[in-house]
């Protein structure tokens, strides 16, 4: 029997995490201030309850339940209540020197249930593992209980490392989903946009309404008129004219036919209307028109 060549794959850890330096969980009164910090190890803060003012480097923001913001190594941050919520959060803080860390950088995240259930989970293995206070706000280290639960410290771990990486996973996912879903949001408008002005140049002899190109385009109102104006920069029938004045210049210069025809063709009632618009749009009537296309050529 031939022998099995077993190999062995060592795993990837894309949040290695060595060292934990303090876990919080504090019941701050509505006019709560901190004087602020900074130090060379990561930390993460997250509004279980209520809402509170972080600063983080140059900016100020105001977290609300269910959001959670990271603060990178040697980010000066601070946090004080509104003056009329007493919050409740959870503060983590850590060393870690993977460069997955780097997404978290400058970013706030409302977290999932799930991830909520994880960040409840490090808490209370925490408090299995250590018998430092979670309430004390000076608390600069953890002491290990002399008789701990068994894996405390290592589900502790898990559950850290699995907050992150679901955190990253459908943050990551999230960004590129909201990007793809743009690109197709963008060809669709195009799409709508193109439909429209081809029925339009199909229709240029006819006395069109809004109402029946709003019909063709089996959009909203609303919507027809903001495509419009961000692509062409003009309303639906500002276009349509547009486009009659624009074929009507060709049809000057051209010269088969005279103006009282042009106007007919493009669907105008009267000869009076037609010039009257062809100003409006070129600052020349169809007379200067033509004889400006005559000294050019």
């Amino acid at each position: 029997m031939k022998e099995i060549q077993y190999k062995k794959t060592k795993l990837k850890e894309e949040f290695v995490i060595r060292h934990l330096v303090t876990v919080h969980y504090l019941e701050y009164s509505k006019d709560f201030k901190f004087t602020g910090e900074q130090h060379d190890f990561w930390e993460f803060l997250y509004v279980d309850k209520g809402e509170i003012n972080v600063i983080a480097g140059d900016t100020t923001h105001r977290l609300r339940q269910g959001e959670v913001i990271f603060h990178q190594p040697n980010e000066f941050h601070n946090v004080f209540s509104n003056g009329v919520i007493a919050p409740n959060i959870a503060i983590v803080s850590f060393e870690c020197h993977s460069k997955a860390m780097q997404f978290f950088k400058n970013k706030v995240f409302h977290v999932t249930k799930d991830e909520k259930n994880l960040l409840s989970s490090i808490i209370k293995e925490s408090t299995k593992a250590f018998s430092t206070p979670l309430n004390d706000p000076m608390t600069a280290g953890l002491l290990r209980k002399e008789e701990s639960f068994f894996g405390a410290e290592q589900m502790l771990l898990l559950y850290l490392q699995q907050f992150l990486l679901s955190l990253y996973r459908n943050n990551m996912i999230s960004n590129v989903q909201k990007a793809s879903l743009s690109v197709l949001k963008e060809r669709m408008d195009n799409d709508i946009v193109e439909d429209v002005i081809e029925f339009l140049n199909e229709n240029i002899g006819n006395p069109l309404t809004f109402p029946e190109v709003l019909k063709y385009s089996k959009t909203s109102s609303t919507s027809l008129k903001i495509l419009f104006k961000e692509k062409t920069g003009m309303g639906v029938m500002q276009y349509f004219n547009f486009l009659k004045i624009e074929r009507a210049k060709m049809l000057i210069r051209e010269d088969n036919y005279n103006f009282t025809q042009i106007a007919g063709v493009l669907g105008y009632d009267s000869i009076h209307y037609f010039s009257k618009q062809f100003k409006q749009m070129t600052q020349m009537t169809p007379s200067e028109y033509a004889s400006s296309v005559k000294i050019v050529l």
